[in-house]
């Protein structure tokens, strides 16, 4: 099917679900990150025999799910992934965000999608943990697969180090976010309360820099991997954390990251409250 008659078959019908499923699952992702920020903070200083080498996404899930009531708490967030994978979805074959179809338009719509099935595919995880399967790999396992798989090609080396340079990339336009205040532009502050709109907006540019400073060091644990040619090197979330536990005062370097993470989760819920979600 054409991407223009997918489009108008999904516009055909109300928009306000995508508003709905834009802010729940914003709320959603909100807890996902709350809960890494403080077990992160946790790890940092040995508080509740928390390890810093199981703080991936999915080790959050199964952190939910241990908890009372877990499955039906864990149920809620799929959903909530759910319905922000449908969001980005949305945004990438409908063009909501009026981003067009030059160059620039279908890469930022592309990036809407990835980001669709990155999460859509977490959902999934979740969901398979709630129905009593936890079979799954987490996501340093994922990177090294992919890490594998690109060096196994011809000139694998220069491919994973095209991808390294990618997620640094990413990283670097997460602090740029940040401190250009473009993380702002949608913001309706009229929503929030009048004596809490400075604190609750300035999370969101201690969030993005430190989701930045993550996706920085997994960019360069994957290019660690395509220059040694050896993908045990690549890593996620939690080999980011390990990797600045190990630096020169590095549960204090952690702890910082953490708070950040905290303050980007807490940001997720202020975007759910006042964001403008085009439909």
């Amino acid at each position: 099917m054409a991407f223009s008659a997918i489009s108008s078959t999904i516009s055909s019908s109300r928009p306000e679900w995508v508003q709905r499923f834009a802010r729940f699952g914003l709320a959603a992702k909100g807890i996902v990150y709350c809960l890494v920020g403080i077990l992160a903070f946790m790890a940092a200083f040995e508080l509740g025999g928390n390890s810093e080498q199981n703080l991936n996404k999915q080790d959050i899930f199964r952190f939910i799910l241990q908890q009372p009531f877990g499955q039906v708490l864990l149920a809620l967030v799929a959903i909530g992934l759910v319905c922000y994978a449908l969001w980005r979805l949305t945004q990438a074959i409908m063009d909501t965000e009026q981003k067009g179809t030059d160059a620039k338009g279908i890469a930022r719509r592309i990036g809407y999608a990835f980001s669709g099935l990155v999460y859509g595919s977490l959902a999934f995880y979740a969901a398979k943990m709630v129905l009593g399967s936890s079979s799954g790999s987490g996501g340093g396992n994922s990177r090294q697969t992919l890490a594998r798989k690109l060096l196994e090609q011809p000139f694998g080396q220069w491919l994973a180090g095209a991808v390294a340079l990618g997620i640094i990339g990413v990283g670097i336009y997460q602090i740029y976010r940040a401190y250009s205040e473009k993380y702002l532009k949608k913001i309706q502050s009229s929503r929030l309360p009048s004596d809490k709109q400075h604190l609750l907006i300035q999370t969101g540019k201690i969030g993005y820099t430190a989701r930045g400073i993550v996706w920085g060091i997994i960019g360069f644990l994957f290019m660690k991997a395509a220059i040694n040619a050896n993908a045990q090197e690549a890593g996620g979330s939690s080999s980011a954390f390990v990797f600045l536990e190990n630096s020169s005062y590095g549960s204090f370097l952690l702890g910082a990251v953490a708070i950040g993470l905290l303050c980007y989760g807490i940001f997720m819920f202020v975007r759910a409250k006042a964001e403008v979600i085009n439909t």
